[in-house]
C-alpha cells in the first residue's frame, strides 16, 4: 500500500505554522522565564528619574527695591524754529555752518540792506522837515497869544494857529513812526538766531532772492539743551504715579538705549497730560533732561524707566524663581539638600527681581533652575562653580541626572503647580 503524497502548498503551510509556534515559545520564555520580580524601579533608577535633581539656587536677599514704570519714549525738542526772513531781498551773506551749534542772537545771514537804508533816510528827512514846520508854528502861536492879550488880533486867527500846531504834532508823530518802521526793516536784513540750539541743513544758498512769505525758510534750529522725552504710562499705573508725584522730591527718570544696557541720561518728570487717551488706554507724560553731552538726539526712540518710589529693607528674589499657579504663587526652597514647596505673597517687581512680603526669610535658598525635575521633598544637588554637582554620588544614575539637568534646554521655565506626591 502506498502513502498519499502532500502537495507543495500544504507543506509550506505546515512550515509557517511551525515557525509561528517557535516564535511564540521564544517570546514566552523571555517574558516569563527570565524575570522573577518586577523591574520598574530599577529601570527608572537606571534612567536617572530617581536620582537627585541638579538645580541652581540663589538666596533671598534683604535690601531695597526701586518701584518703576517702564515705557518706550521719543526724544522731543522743547523748541524747534524755522528761521525765515522778515523782509524781501537778495541773500547777500550766509555766515552759519550747517549742523553747528549756535547761541541765541548769533548772526546767521544778511540781506542786501541798501534799499532799506534809503527808505530810512527818506523817512528821517520827512521827519526833519515837519519838525521844522512845527517849531515855526509854535513860535507863531506864542506871538499870536501875546497879540491876543493886547487885543490886536481876532480870536479866530489865534484858534487857527493852535489847530495848525496840533496838526503838525500829529504829522511829526506819524513821521517818527515811519522812521522807526524803516529802522526796524533795516535791522531785519541781519538774520539772527532766535534761540540757542543746533542748526540743520541750509535750504537757501547765497545770492538767491528771498521773501518774507517763504514757509520753507533758510534753516531750522532745534533746541537740544535741555531736551524732553515724551512717553506713555498705562492707565492702571496712573493712580500710583499721581500719588508718587504729590511728594516733595521730583520723580527720577532714566533713559536707556534700545538694548537697555547703558543709561543715556537722567532727568526729572515735569508734565502729565490732562486726560487719558481712550484709544490706547495710556496717559502721555513728559520728562526733561539737561542733555549736556547731547546723548539724546531729537526723535530718537529710547527706553524709559520712571522711578515711583524705593522700598527699603524688603526680601527680594529673582522673578524666574516664582511659580504661578491658579490659586497660589510658590517657590521651591532648598533645606537639607531637599526641595520643598513654599507659598509666597508677592509685592512690587523691578529689574528682574520681585519683592516677597510673606513666605520667605532673608538667606533662604530658592531654586532658580532645574524646576521641571522637582517635586515637594525631592533630593537635590547644587553644582559648584565648575559645574560639578556638590555632594553628588558618583554613580551612573547620578551622572545621567547631572547630564539631564545640564543638557535640558529651557530649565526653570515651567510655570505650573508641582505634581502631587
Amino acid at each position: 500500500m502506498s502513502l498519499p503524497q502532500s502537495s507543495p502548498r500544504s507543506l509550506r503551510n505546515w512550515l509557517l505554522l511551525a515557525a509561528a509556534v517557535a516564535g511564540a515559545g521564544t517570546f514566552a520564555w523571555f517574558q516569563f522565564g527570565s524575570q522573577t520580580a518586577p523591574v520598574q524601579p530599577d529601570a527608572l533608577r537606571r534612567m536617572g528619574w530617581d536620582a537627585p535633581a541638579v538645580v541652581r539656587v540663589e538666596p533671598a536677599a534683604l535690601g531695597q527695591l526701586d518701584v518703576q514704570i517702564k515705557s518706550i519714549g521719543t526724544v522731543t525738542p522743547l523748541n524747534t524754529v524755522t528761521v525765515q526772513s522778515r523782509v524781501s531781498g537778495v541773500l547777500e551773506k550766509v555766515v552759519f555752518e550747517e549742523g553747528a551749534r549756535v547761541e541765541q542772537g548769533a548772526l546767521l545771514a544778511e540781506i542786501d540792506p541798501l534799499p532799506y537804508r534809503a527808505q530810512l533816510e527818506q523817512a528821517e528827512g520827512q521827519l526833519q522837515q515837519n519838525r521844522a514846520k512845527l517849531e515855526n508854528a509854535r513860535a507863531d502861536l506864542k506871538l499870536y497869544e501875546q497879540l491876543w492879550e493886547q487885543d490886536s488880533i481876532a480870536r479866530q486867527q489865534l484858534s487857527d494857529q493852535r489847530a495848525l500846531v496840533q496838526e503838525l504834532l500829529g504829522t511829526v508823530r506819524a513821521n517818527q513812526a515811519q522812521v522807526d518802521d524803516a529802522r526796524l526793516q533795516l535791522s531785519w536784513t541781519r538774520i539772527t538766531a532766535p534761540l540757542s540750539g543746533r542748526l540743520g541743513l541750509r535750504k537757501v544758498d547765497q545770492g538767491n532772492l528771498v521773501t518774507g512769505s517763504e514757509a520753507e525758510g533758510l534753516v531750522s534750529i532745534t533746541q537740544t539743551q535741555p531736551i524732553a522725552v515724551n512717553f506713555t504710562v498705562p492707565e492702571v499705573d496712573v493712580p500710583a504715579l499721581r500719588d508718587a508725584r504729590r511728594g516733595d522730591a521730583p520723580l527720577k527718570v532714566e533713559v536707556l538705549d534700545r538694548g537697555e544696557r547703558r543709561v543715556l541720561a537722567t532727568g526729572e518728570l515735569t508734565t502729565l497730560d490732562n486726560q487719558i487717551d481712550t484709544s490706547t488706554g495710556t496717559l502721555r507724560v513728559r520728562a526733561q533732561f539737561a542733555n549736556e553731552d547731547e546723548a539724546l538726539f531729537p526723535n530718537q526712540f529710547v527706553n524709559v524707566h520712571l522711578r515711583l518710589k524705593t522700598l527699603e529693607s524688603v526680601v527680594t528674589i529673582p522673578g524666574d524663581a516664582v511659580q504661578f499657579g491658579t490659586e497660589r504663587n510658590y517657590v521651591y526652597v532648598v533645606q537639607d539638600n531637599k526641595a520643598y514647596v513654599r507659598n509666597v505673597v508677592l509685592g512690587a517687581a523691578a529689574d528682574g527681581r520681585v519683592a516677597v512680603t510673606e513666605g520667605l526669610e532673608p538667606g533662604e535658598l530658592v531654586v532658580l533652575e532645574g524646576l521641571d525635575r522637582l517635586r515637594d521633598g525631592k533630593q537635590v544637588n547644587i553644582p559648584d562653580a565648575s559645574g560639578a554637582a556638590a555632594g553628588a554620588a558618583r554613580t551612573p544614575a547620578a551622572a545621567d541626572a547631572v547630564r539631564a539637568g545640564q543638557d535640558r534646554p529651557g530649565a526653570g521655565e515651567r510655570r505650573s503647580p508641582p505634581p502631587a506626591n
